[in-house]
């Protein structure tokens, strides 16, 4: 019988896996059709799972295509998920259907990013949000991080900047606590340090005109006060990394002034 190292194999990684979901090996062994025994067995590196073990954990698990593919290659096999760059032949229908989703959207704001939040497709209602910002921030490729947060990019007018950019530090704890990312994790150490200013009262009287149900993105714009919901979209089922790792912004308006300012400017 072949051992790998607990503390370095495949079976540490999906201990870590499984702790992470607060799952006892019971429970992860009813999940995937298995037995707490061959669980444990994998965990401490006593038993090499299969290739199909593996995926099978790991659907149950809920780990990312990214680090599937990882657990793969420490436990001896092949990655099964392919890395398409976005503007290969083989990626036009995604491309082709990301574009039309953008515009259908319009007026509103709306958004496409990959893992690390660079942008890699907007719409005009993101291109009027956009407008004063530095323009070193708008030289290819665009991060949606560096923008919102960085003094010379939307900060400033974001009116309540401090709850905003709690929400949007949270998004990236929690996402660095699900890939190993050291781009992510550099990212967010530098927006994290980006200075903050004080904000004045008007956000939170902005906000107090719409639904308490979710935070609102309140900012403003040539003298207009916007007021937004935001909602994030991925693939359902991804079976490539890069399409596994996109994810679709859209903010929709939280108050009918928003909605008629949007819509009389990008008439």
């Amino acid at each position: 019988m072949t051992t790998v190292s607990p503390d370095t194999g495949v079976g540490g990684l999906l201990r870590g896996w499984r702790e992470r979901r607060r799952l006892s090996q019971l429970d992860l062994a009813l999940r995937a059709d298995s037995s707490a025994r061959h669980i444990s067995f994998i965990e401490t590196g006593r038993s090499r799972p299969s290739e199909e073990m593996i995926l099978r954990l790991a659907e149950q698990l809920d780990i990312p295509v990214r680090e599937r593919n990882a657990l793969l290659v420490v436990a001896g096999y092949a990655p099964r998920y392919a890395q398409t760059p976005l503007d290969a032949p083989a990626m036009a229908s995604v491309r082709d259907g990301l574009e039309r989703l953008l515009a259908g959207y319009e007026p509103y704001p709306a958004l496409v990013v990959d893992g690390t939040y660079t942008v890699v497709a907007a719409n005009r209602g993101i291109a009027l949000l956009m407008e004063g910002v530095c323009e070193e921030l708008l030289t290819p490729p665009l991060n949606a991080m560096r923008i919102t947060l960085h003094p010379a990019g939307l900060a400033p007018r974001i009116l309540n900047l401090a709850e905003w950019r709690a929400d949007l530090l949270a998004q990236m704890e929690r996402q660095i606590a699900l890939v190993r990312s050291p781009e992510l994790r550099t990212l967010y150490e530098e927006v994290a340090a980006y200075p903050v200013a004080d904000q004045a009262s008007g956000g939170s009287r902005a906000a107090e005109r719409t639904p308490s149900f979710a935070l609102p993105l309140v900012i403003e714009h040539e003298g207009q006060v916007l007021s937004f919901i935001a909602s994030i979209a991925t693939f359902n089922t991804p079976m490539d990394v890069t399409v596994a790792e996109l994810a679709i912004e859209t903010f929709l308006p939280a108050d009918h002034a928003t909605a008629a300012y949007l819509r009389e400017r990008l008439a």
